[in-house]
């Protein structure tokens, strides 16, 4: 089969994402090339797979697509030469991925969450009741990232009169779209630094009391993460915070998108959330994507899919592509909260690196969900979204909308 002609293949292009133009360069792909060579980007040369049992192939071969930073990372940018590597241990291989992933597990074990969920909902009453009728607020800023800053401070025991800083950290963190531009990467590093600085002082103290179930805690008094040198402790407070923060927010964000593009099925949710609503919630998950790529790289020349992926290659798995693979979801671009198979979605990833956090974030979507049936809410657009310029972080910056409730 013939490669596709750039530069339409070229699917990390910032325009692609800020202009949600996406979906059908993805769709192309799946049919006619799913594992697309592009020769040349802002990142460099790059293989996409788009398919989903494809993505599954790859994950489940740890092997031969590795993910350590130390071969560039989990990013379609190379992190190796700038000052922010990210050795977090989703970009770690076995056996180091997973002893750093064992000692944080506890954290969202079903008894976690089940002691986490009455606080969550309560957070989440609190922020809808408050909001005001009739007048246009920022979604994003007003209800997403209140109620996901709240739960990361929670979860890290982080000062609560400075959780206001961890969103900016999270955001700068993520930013993989500043690529080799010197000064945005300076900025960066100066707030990633910065975030380190904090975490560090919190570590220390936290080392130096007796063991709470606080992730810093967990981390100061496990084996795995006791002595870090600087870029592990950087990396493994960012994928905490990445993983805590953003992901969740753009799902919540996501859903105001949803239930006006499927107004009938938001009808169908708000008339019997017992049913639907953790339904609703896994299908914003898998259409929002909110990490959009994963990227392996290759360890040994492959061939695979009849395509020879060489030694050294970027491999680039497109969750947000295999999320609408129509051989497993049919209607693929349609949320349907009675999907069947919704929860087969590959937002959390797959195999070993599927993400810890994943029941954690359903579960505050599906608070959301419910607490926004309860009120019988009508969320509607009110402006054209703000989308972040990033192939990565798939997620909007603003949100323009107006509410109306009937419950309160």
């Amino acid at each position: 089969m013939a490669t596709l002609a750039l530069p339409e293949t070229d699917v990390s292009r910032a325009e692609l994402w800020v202009q949600n133009s996406w979906r059908p360069v993805f769709a192309k792909l799946r049919a006619e090339d799913p594992v697309n060579w592009c020769p040349e980007s802002f990142f460099g040369p790059y293989w996409s797979i788009t398919r989903y049992d494809d993505i599954v192939a790859v994950e489940g071969d740890p092997a031969t697509f590795s993910s350590s930073w130390e071969h560039g990372g989990i990013v379609i940018f190379d992190m190796q030469d700038t000052g922010v590597q990210l050795r977090m241990f989703i970009a770690m291989d076995d056996p180091e991925h997973g002893e750093k992933r064992k000692a944080i597990a506890p954290a969202v074990t079903p008894t976690t969450l089940g002691a986490l969920a009455g606080l969550i909902r309560e957070r989440t009453a609190e922020i809808l009741d408050a909001l005001p009728e009739g007048e246009v607020f920022d979604w994003v800023h007003t209800v997403s990232i209140p109620l996901t800053t709240a739960m990361v401070a929670t979860l890290f025991d982080f000062p609560w009169e400075e959780r206001h800083k961890l969103p900016g950290w999270s955001d700068w963190a993520a930013r993989i779209d500043v690529g080799p531009d010197p000064v945005l990467n300076a900025e960066r590093e100066k707030h990633v630094f910065e975030m380190a600085a904090r975490f560090r002082k919190l570590f220390d103290e936290r080392k130096a009391q007796p063991p709470k179930p606080d992730l810093l805690s967990m981390m100061a008094h496990s084996d795995s993460y006791a002595e870090m040198d600087e870029q592990r402790f950087i990396g493994a407070i960012a994928l905490l915070l990445v993983g805590g923060n953003d992901t969740t927010r753009n799902s919540m964000s996501g859903l105001i998108e949803r239930i006006n593009q499927f107004p009938d099925a938001w009808a169908a949710v708000n008339a019997d959330p017992k049913r639907l609503a953790e339904g609703a919630a896994t299908e914003t998950i898998r259409l929002q994507t909110p990490i959009a790529h994963m990227r392996r790289t290759a360890t040994r020349d492959i061939e695979f899919r009849g395509k020879q992926i060489r030694k050294g290659d970027k491999v680039v798995m497109w969750y947000n592509s295999a999320n609408r693979d129509e051989a497993v979801f049919p209607d693929g671009d349609r949320w349907d909260p009675e999907r069947e198979n919704s929860r087969r979605h590959l937002s959390f990833g797959y195999g070993i690196h599927r993400c810890l956090g994943a029941r954690l974030a359903e579960l505050q979507l599906t608070t959301l969900i419910d607490e926004m049936a309860k009120r019988d809410m009508e969320v509607k657009l009110a402006g054209e979204p703000v989308r972040l310029p990033s192939c990565f972080t798939h997620g909007l910056e603003h949100l323009p909308v107006t509410m109306s409730r009937r419950h309160g």
